[in-house]
Formats: C-alpha cells, sequence, structure tokens
C-alpha cells in the first residue's frame, strides 16, 4: 500500500521538538468504561486510577458501527469507513452475491500450469490488505519517527514502512481461516463433522492406540486444494489418564488436562521443492472412559512465516528468536471451541491466559528497549472474554447460573486487573518527555437476545424466497428470489438495498424510489417492538450518507442497524441464513457484545496529559501522535488533537 498522505516540513522548533518526545499507547480491545469505573472504586484498578487522577480519562466515541476492524482501522487512519472502506467483519461483492471477510484476502497465483492433477503456479500469489489509507506509523516514517506497532488489527498484510510492525487481528491461520480447530473423540454421542469452528473427527481406541489425521493448509499445487494430511498416534497408558502423541519427529506425554508446548510441523507441497511449516497445541481433554483430543489452529510459523507477518519480514523472526514460538492468527481465543462444546469454560479460560500471557512477552521485550518515537502495543483479551463470560455476572442473561457465577463471576474482572499490572510496568518506565494514551476501540454490554435481519425483512415483505425454498431455516444464497427481493442483510449490522445497476439481480431504481425505501425501513425497524420484553430491539439506523466521508462511501451498506441493549444480530442472520423466528434468546457462552448502536458502547481514552477536547474520538488518535511530534495531520483525517481546543 503507497503512502498517500503528504509530507509536511517540520520547522526547527517542531523537529528538536519531535526528536524530544516519545509517545506510547495501549489499544485495549473491548474495554468499558462502566467496569472500568466500577473496578477503580473498589480499588483493584490502582494504576488506572492513579493515571485517572493524575492526568484525564473521558469516553471515547467509537466508530459506526462499533465492530473491531472497523474501529481499528478509524485509529488507524484516523478516518471514518468512508475513508477507510472498512464498514462491518464481512462485506459482499454486489457483482456475485457472495460474502467475504472484510480485513485482508489471500490471492491465489493468477497464471497457473496444470499437469495431471498438479497445479504449477507461473505467476506468485499474495496476499492483500483491503483497508485504504496511510497508516499513522506511515506518517511517521516518512517524518523520520521510529515506530514499534505491535499486533495492530485490520493490518494484515502489514502495509509498507520501514518501522517494526506485527501483524494482528486479520491475520489468518495455515488454513486461511481466522481459526480451524481440530477436534478427535471416541464418544459415541459426539458426532462428526463440520462445526462453526472447527472439524470434529471420530476416532477408535483399539489396544490402547488411537490413529488419526491431522490436516494443514491447503495444497495449491493440487488440483482443488486438498488440505495437507499428516498422520499421527496416540497411545494410551492403560491405567493412568496419560497419553503419548507421536506427531512427526514430536513425542508428547500429556496427563488429562494438559496442554503441550508449541509444536512445529512440516507440510509437504510440492514434491522434494516446496514445504511449509506452521505450529499448533495439543490439549488432552480426556482421557478415558471416552478418548477427547483437541490440537488448536495451525498458526503461521513466526519463524518461517509463509505469509508475510511483520515489517521488515525479519522481525517476527527476531521476535521468535528472543521469546520462542507464539500465537500469530489474528484473533487466538479460541471462542468457537468454547461455543461449539469443545472446550469448557475452564479449558478455554486457560487457553485464553496462554493467549494474554504471549502478547505480554512480546510487549515487554518491546517496552524493554523502547527509548524514542512510538511504541503501540494491542491486547485482545478484555474484548474475547467480556463476549465468553458477561453472563457470569449478567443476572438477566438466559445462560446464567448462581454456579456459573460463583465459579467465573469475578473472571473478566481479572482481566482488568492483568492490564492494570501490565499498566503499573508502563508508568515505572515513563519520564516527562513521553506521552501515555491508552484507548480502547469500543465498549460493552449484554447480549441477551438475539434479531434475525433477514426474518425480518422476510416477514415484512422485503425479501422473497424461491418456490422451491424448502423448509426453514433458509439462506440468502440458495433460497432468495432476488428478482422480487427490495433489501437484504449481512453482517453484523450491515442492511443492503438490491440496487438497480449495483446488486447483480437489483430490483430497486436508485434516486427517489431507493430513498423512499430506505426511509420506509429505518421507520419500521424503529417501531419494532419484542413481545417478550416490550422493549425496542433496534434504537438507531443510520443512513450510510449521513454517517460517512470520503471516496468509499458507495461501498458502504445503505444503512447501518443500531441494535438496543439487550440485543444484537443473530448468529445465523451473520452469514445469510435465517428463519420465521425473528426475536429469541441468546443462550450461547457468547454473551457480552458490542455490535450494536454506536452510542451506547463508548470506549475509554486516559492519558498522562490533560484531555482538552470534550468528545473525543477515535479519529483522533492518529492526529493527537502525529501532533505529538510537530507534525500536521494530512486533509484527509476527520479527527483532531484531543489535547488541543
Amino acid at each position: 500500500m503507497s503512502l498517500t498522505a503528504p509530507c509536511v516540513a517540520l520547522d526547527g522548533c517542531s523537529q528538536r521538538h519531535a526528536e524530544n518526545r516519545s509517545v506510547l499507547v495501549l489499544g485495549i480491545d473491548g474495554m468499558d468504561p462502566d467496569l472500568l469505573r466500577q473496578y477503580m472504586q473498589k480499588g483493584h484498578m490502582p494504576n488506572f486510577q492513579r493515571l485517572a487522577t493524575s492526568g484525564s480519562f473521558r469516553e471515547l466515541r467509537t466508530s459506526i458501527p462499533p465492530q473491531s476492524p472497523v474501529a481499528w482501522s478509524n485509529v488507524i487512519t484516523g478516518m471514518n469507513p468512508g475513508g477507510h472502506g472498512l464498514f462491518d467483519f464481512i462485506h459482499r461483492d454486489p457483482r456475485t452475491m457472495l460474502p467475504y471477510f472484510s480485513m485482508a484476502r489471500v490471492q491465489g497465483p493468477s497464471h497457473s500450469l496444470r499437469l495431471s492433477d498438479w497445479v504449477i503456479p507461473l505467476a506468485g500469489g499474495k496476499a492483500i490488505n483491503l483497508r485504504h489509507g496511510a497508516a499513522f506509523w506511515q506518517i511517521l516514517d516518512a517524518h523520520g519517527v521510529p515506530s514499534t506497532v505491535f499486533h495492530m488489527p485490520a493490518n494484515f498484510p502489514p502495509v509498507d514502512c520501514s518501522s517494526r510492525t506485527l501483524a494482528g487481528m486479520g491475520t489468518p491461520d495455515m488454513a486461511g481461516t481466522y481459526g480451524t480447530f481440530s477436534f478427535y473423540t471416541s464418544d459415541p454421542a459426539e458426532q462428526a463433522g463440520d462445526v462453526a469452528g472447527g472439524h470434529i473427527y471420530t476416532v477408535e481406541v483399539e489396544n490402547n492406540r488411537v490413529a488419526a489425521t491431522l490436516f494443514g493448509p491447503p495444497d495449491t499445487f493440487r488440483e482443488g486444494a486438498p488440505q495437507v494430511p499428516i498422520s499421527f498416534t496416540v497411545w494410551l497408558d492403560p491405567s493412568k489418564p496419560v497419553a503419548r502423541i507421536d506427531l512427526q519427529d514430536h513425542q508428547v506425554i500429556l496427563q488429562e488436562g494438559e496442554w503441550s508446548h508449541w509444536l512445529q510441523l512440516r507440510f509437504s507441497l510440492l514434491p522434494g521443492l516446496e514445504s511449509a511449516t506452521g505450529i499448533c497445541k495439543i490439549y488432552l481433554k480426556q482421557a478415558r472412559p471416552s478418548f477427547k483430543l483437541y490440537i488448536s489452529p495451525i498458526n503461521i510459523d513466526p519463524s518461517q512465516p509463509a505469509l508475510p507477518l511483520s515489517t521488515p519480514s525479519s522481525y517476527v523472526r527476531d521476535l521468535w528468536r528472543r521469546a520462542g514460538f507464539f500465537y500469530t492468527q489474528g484473533i487466538a481465543e479460541d471462542t468457537q471451541a468454547r461455543m461449539d462444546g469443545v472446550l469448557s469454560d475452564g479449558e478455554f479460560l486457560e487457553q485464553s491466559r496462554m493467549v494474554m500471557d504471549d502478547q505480554f512477552r512480546l510487549f515487554d521485550l518491546e517496552l524493554a528497549r523502547f527509548r524514542s518515537g512510538l511504541l503501540f502495543g494491542y491486547f485482545s483479551s478484555v474484548d474475547q472474554n467480556s463476549h465468553m463470560f458477561w453472563r457470569t455476572f449478567d443476572k438477566n442473561s438466559p445462560s446464567y447460573s448462581p454456579e456459573l457465577a460463583a465459579n467465573y463471576g469475578d473472571t473478566l474482572e481479572g482481566f482488568y486487573q492483568q492490564m492494570d499490572h501490565m499498566l503499573g510496568k508502563v508508568l515505572a518506565r515513563l519520564n516527562d518527555n513521553t506521552t501515555l494514551i491508552i484507548c480502547s476501540d469500543h465498549g460493552f454490554g449484554p447480549f441477551e437476545r438475539s434479531v434475525d435481519l433477514d426474518g425480518w425483512l422476510l416477514e415484512n415483505g422485503y425479501i422473497a424466497l424461491r418456490p422451491n425454498a424448502g423448509e426453514q431455516p433458509w439462506n440468502l444464497f440458495e433460497d432468495v428470489d432476488w428478482a422480487n427481493t427490495r433489501a437484504y442483510g449481512l453482517g453484523l449490522q450491515a442492511l443492503y438495498l438490491n440496487l438497480m445497476g449495483r446488486e447483480r439481480y437489483g430490483t430497486v431504481l436508485p434516486g427517489a424510489m431507493a430513498e423512499a425505501l430506505k426511509t420506509e425501513i429505518c421507520n419500521k425497524l424503529l417501531a419494532m417492538r419484542d413481545s417478550e420484553t416490550g422493549l425496542a430491539p433496534i434504537s438507531r439506523v443510520d443512513k450510510a450518507e449521513d454517517v460517512y466521508t470520503g471516496p468509499y462511501v458507495s461501498d458502504a451498506p445503505d444503512l447501518i442497524v443500531g441494535y438496543n441493549q439487550p440485543y444484537r444480530a443473530g448468529w445465523d442472520t451473520v452469514l445469510g441464513e435465517f428463519s420465521s423466528v425473528v426475536l429469541k434468546p441468546n443462550r450461547r457462552p457468547w454473551s457480552g457484545d458490542h455490535c450494536i448502536d454506536h452510542t451506547l458502547v463508548p470506549g475509554v481514552l486516559l492519558s498522562n496529559k490533560r484531555i482538552v477536547a470534550r468528545a473525543p474520538a477515535l479519529t483522533d488518535i492518529a492526529p493527537t501522535i502525529l501532533a505529538e511530534f510537530g507534525i500536521a495531520r494530512p486533509e484527509d483525517m476527520v479527527g483532531r488533537s484531543v489535547f488541543k481546543a
């Protein structure tokens, strides 16, 4: 990605000021201002309390919609989605009417030669970052300010720069997904097949031996790109809950309930010429009476990355040499394994703490050598565990129980306290020339009931089904009669018109007809009431042209749906499946959320400097960082420094 921001010359005074200053930014995903205040008042966050008292603490306006890829792109570019082009976790191609993940795309070779079932690439493929606009550290680069940017979301592959950067959210596993686990079980009650976050394999235990196959990355040298298989064997102790796993040249002995260290695996592609390595962890969930083994998603190997993970490319290998193997998958906490019932609450919690330990260990290395310029560190634990453990203290949650509260009710507070401990180490290293900024991309709230947006559109006559659609649940891409459909939902908060000239099978005329339809849908959504609670499930609906500016507004959803607390989009509707049940309780472990009305989930902003801005926003972070080094913000940034009136 090229640097589009202009280089603004520094005068002598600003240059000297910039040379003497440093900025340290802590990006804590999902930190909620109300919870932070609550924990500070209890005396459990002494370092945050100290910073709030001696410096500043404000709520931080989040993005529209308040989703992490969108929000962190606002931080990165100082622009709203109309400027950087990310509008939801899920986007759609109107030419094909198919969905895709919004942050990045791995593109195969443009030319290849087919010989039998082999596909020989003649022009290499590449990973593409789908976010537009210059990143603030690219602008710092242009002014000679050294930067280290750690695990930044929506930065895979890392944009071109001379700074040290490590990719974060959006980085796939070796299978090219956001995380696909493997689970092996001899329990006859378990059903083999694909689940939301992985694959369940049924195996047999014969003479205390289990033979199984682990499937790795797709072999792009073969027709159809089948996943590369690795056979492995598990030997069970005949009398103790212990197993030995023989996997390539690894022999791992695990007790029941024990995790392995990182294992480096080799995947052979083109015989004798090409291979790739990945890393995984193994968890022996149960030895007897039924055998149960979990293998994590296969992460890209930081010692030999198959895809670009850092700038310079040697930086990720330098981290590996200094710290050993670590999670490279963009969203490393395996929430799907918990929701699929593969991991229990306690097992997920242990895995989540391993992710946090990795992030802390790597950040500590950078903090120790930070002297000048910019250091940005990102931390995911508060966000992912807010999603999973909100039900442990929300008595209105359909999945709350007193037993759950007794066992895990203080789990989330514990992660906040870990952030406080980390802040204590940072405060101990600050000097008078360092500006400290702590920001979160959004806050949090309860997710107790779900809204099937496409089901509502069907019920209200905006979606039509094919005559042969069959029994529910239906699928947007297989069962919809597009010739008689006027609007559809996709992603967590996006609603699109079936616009003529834009959508492949468009029916709605642009102009007055489209505007009238948008207004009609807005009014009806806001008038919706839940007969079970009496509440309005949707508290606001924004039109793209009213909230976005920039060159990519035309790519935006026509309407951005702001769900009211305690509602969110239903699980099925996100990827285009829907039924006739529009409103229903959310009984899944994923019980807290932020993909709702943006005014209900502000983030946090703290600094050791006085914050002057009355209503700071995520788009102010990049201009604030630039201003601390005496660099004027580019014209396409919509934010301002929070330290200036």
